[in-house]
């Protein structure tokens, strides 16, 4: 049996799919979201292959807590299948945000694990105590099976010391654990890996730059399968223009906002993780919302795409001096793998670079991974579907299997 439960914990949210990976076919067998945990008009949705048409099943109720949502995904996998009993998970595998610099790799859940999982909260309050209350819950829940953790930030600790080092007080840095960590590393992961299978070259001998372009948005050098430099930091809210983050910033305006706005560190807070970005330009957090009103005249939607464009450009230039060359660029993820605009401003004017966009492939939609530069081209440019989920099912059933 090789079936993984893989679970996504959020404060007020679970999401769930059970993976059968035997024999290396990929299946999604049932998948499902419980939404406003906590409140009593919840609502869960399971989706399951044992269904016809696959038509989704939607209860509205209240759930007190995680371990109610998971009792109410156990009866969904009861009442419409498929059975846990014929597809019995080896093993869960769970989502955690943030690792620091102690999990470089999946790790199997103990005691210990969990306390510094609590203790890391410290450096990602609204992430880590929900993934460690949905690991709580599905211990409970499934106490037979090991639990595998598999942190978003264990991709990019490979980055050297002069990447991930920032220029403050070296003490002060150390007693705080202030570094660059990365996120999606999850999703850059599985991208590269992906792309390097598309490109049928080994990830060893490949240097690559995997743009995760979504509500959240990170840069990533992968050199040879390794994590060499990442956009995001400390925290997810560095790099990248995003949907309602800012992305990077002279840290002296933080400074003249609180003196002269009166702004304080909680309305700083809320100003640049969920008043900025493309919604702070423009009034739009959704990039297709963006591109219509962009295409309608609307001057300040138009140069959220420029700022959000200009941006992505830069760090590619960074990342392709850091590597020396680059034999691919890889779009991924909700904005990457849908907005052919967004492909074609972001890599504008690199023709110098080795970087020819075929407009006619670029504009083509279809799913799948797909190459979207010229047969002439010198830098293979990519659109590759991520897949986070099937990406920790994978790491969660070799980690049980070492």
């Amino acid at each position: 049996m090789s079936t993984v439960l893989v679970v996504n914990s959020g404060s007020s949210s679970l999401k769930y799919q059970l993976i059968d990976l035997d024999g290396g076919d990929d299946r999604r067998l049932a998948s499902g979201l419980i939404e406003r945990i906590g409140h009593d008009d919840a609502r869960a949705v399971h989706t399951t292959t044992a269904h016809p048409d696959g038509a989704p099943f939607t209860v509205d109720a209240p759930v007190a807590d995680h371990d109610a949502a998971f009792a109410m995904m156990l009866e969904a996998f009861e009442q419409h299948g498929p059975s846990l009993a014929e597809h019995a998970p080896v093993a869960v595998g769970h989502r955690v945000v943030q690792g620091g610099a102690r999990f470089v790799e999946p790790t199997v859940i103990t005691e210990l694990v969990k306390i510094n999982i609590d203790e890391l909260a410290v450096l990602a309050p609204l992430h880590n105590p929900a993934n460690l209350a949905g690991i709580v819950a599905a211990q409970r829940a499934f106490p037979e099976v090991p639990h595998v953790a598999v942190f978003d930030t264990a991709f990019h600790q490979t980055m050297p010391p002069a990447a991930y080092t920032y220029a403050i007080d070296r003490e002060v840095a150390e007693r705080h654990r202030v570094r660059r960590y990365g996120f999606h590393g999850t999703s850059h992961r599985y991208v590269s890996r992906a792309a390097a299978e598309f490109l049928d070259e080994p990830v060893e001998e490949l240097r690559m730059i995997v743009l995760h372009l979504g509500n959240g948005a990170s840069a990533c050098a992968v050199d040879g399968g390794r994590s060499v430099e990442t956009s995001m930091g400390m925290t997810p809210l560095e790099g990248l223009v995003m949907g309602t983050r800012s992305g990077d910033l002279d840290p002296a305006v933080l400074v003249h906002l609180q003196r002269r706005a009166g702004l304080d560190v909680d309305g700083i807070d809320r100003l640049l993780n969920s008043r900025s970005g493309i919604l702070g330009l423009s009034g739009h957090a959704d990039m297709r919302d963006l591109e219509s009103a962009r295409e309608a005249g609307d001057e300040a939607a138009a140069l959220a795409f420029e700022v959000y464009a200009h941006r992505i450009r830069s760090y590619v230039g960074a990342y392709a001096a850091q590597l020396g060359r680059v034999d691919a660029i890889v779009f991924t993820a909700g904005v990457g793998e849908n907005s052919a605009s967004v492909r074609e401003a972001a890599l504008e004017g690199l023709e110098g670079f080795g970087v020819e966009i075929d407009d006619a492939r670029n504009r083509e939609r279809r799913g799948g991974a797909r190459r979207i530069s010229t047969d002439a081209s010198r830098t293979a440019v990519l659109v590759v579907p991520t897949d986070e989920e099937l990406e920790i099912a994978r790491q969660t059933l070799a980690t049980v299997e070492a």
